[in-house]
């Protein structure tokens, strides 16, 4: 009898929440699929513009060339006779970089008011449930450019301009898990042992409440790279720095004449937010305790 225990244990060992996640998320074909174009992405952006070694800004031939036809120029030139595909290469750093940094923001600013709100209750889950309605029936892309056009337009005010307005929605999650989680037995026999409010919130319930919050933050940032995008296509960004949004802004009056200047970074903007809709789809599957279920 203790043999067959034995040798059934490995077998029906409980796999961890983590390992299940990661589990269901492999068999999510849509989200590898995602996880393939953006890591291709993310590759080509580290090493594509060292091993092309054209500089985005730089002149290279006329105008207006289409692509395929300059060996010189793969993806043709712009109005200016810039490189089209060294644009996409390097400013596909800026772009990601941007929505990557205002997710972390926002993900930040919305974690900690939605923490603090589900966690103390009463009057300041009141207080800060009201400045979290204030923030999200204000017009996000119109307070954006305010706030833009205030400061000098750099990286860093896009971030920050971004990260203010795209909060609201993971401090509504986050209040709703820690509510859900301050009240559970392991968060109670940790107050019982004396544990204080800051444990409480980072040690405890944090690391549950954690799964949601990852989707929510993954989601985060494909919406933050169309508002980059968005903010550059109107001239609102660092005109210095290539993006994939100043490539589209700046092409736009020729976009009869030199369609593929607008065209390639608008491409790039669609596989890269589309792959990080479809990890995120794949993570909210993954961490769903349902479908582990079925």
């Amino acid at each position: 009898m203790a043999a067959n225990i034995s040798s059934l244990s490995p077998a029906t060992e409980a796999l961890s929440p983590w390992r299940e996640a990661w589990r269901v998320f492999r068999a999510n074909k849509a989200a590898m699929l995602g996880l393939a174009i953006l890591s291709v992405i993310i590759g080509v952006m580290v090493l594509g513009p060292s091993i092309y070694g054209v500089a985005p800004f730089d002149i290279v031939s006329a105008p207006f060339t289409p692509p395929f036809t300059q060996p010189s120029a793969w993806l043709g030139t712009d109005y200016l006779g810039r490189d089209v595909l060294a644009g996409v290469l390097v400013g596909g750093r800026a772009t990601v970089l941007v929505g990557l940094a205002a997710a972390t923001l926002a993900v930040t600013i919305g974690v900690s008011i939605g923490a603090l709100a589900g966690f103390f209750g009463g009057w300041v889950d009141s207080a800060l449930s009201r400045v979290t309605e204030l923030f999200q029936v204000l017009p996000a892309l119109l307070f954006a450019m305010v706030l833009v056009t205030l400061f000098t337009p750099s990286l860093t005010v896009v971030v920050f301009a971004i990260g203010v307005v795209a909060w609201t929605g993971t401090a509504r999650l986050a209040r709703a898990e820690f509510m859900r989680l301050r009240h559970l037995e392991y968060a109670n026999a940790a107050r019982a042992m004396g544990a204080g409010p800051l444990r409480l919130m980072l040690r405890e319930i944090l690391p549950n409440a954690l799964p949601p919050l990852i989707v929510s933050a993954t989601l985060i940032v494909g919406s933050a790279i169309l508002f980059e995008a968005g903010l550059s296509f109107l001239g609102l960004s660092d005109a210095n720095v290539m993006s994939w949004g100043l490539m589209i802004g700046s092409n736009r009056r020729n976009i009869l004449e030199c369609w593929w200047a607008v065209t390639f970074p608008g491409a790039a903007i669609f596989l890269t937010v589309l792959a990080v809709s479809l990890i995120g789809d794949g993570l909210n599957d993954a961490f769903n305790p349902k479908l582990h279920l079925r």
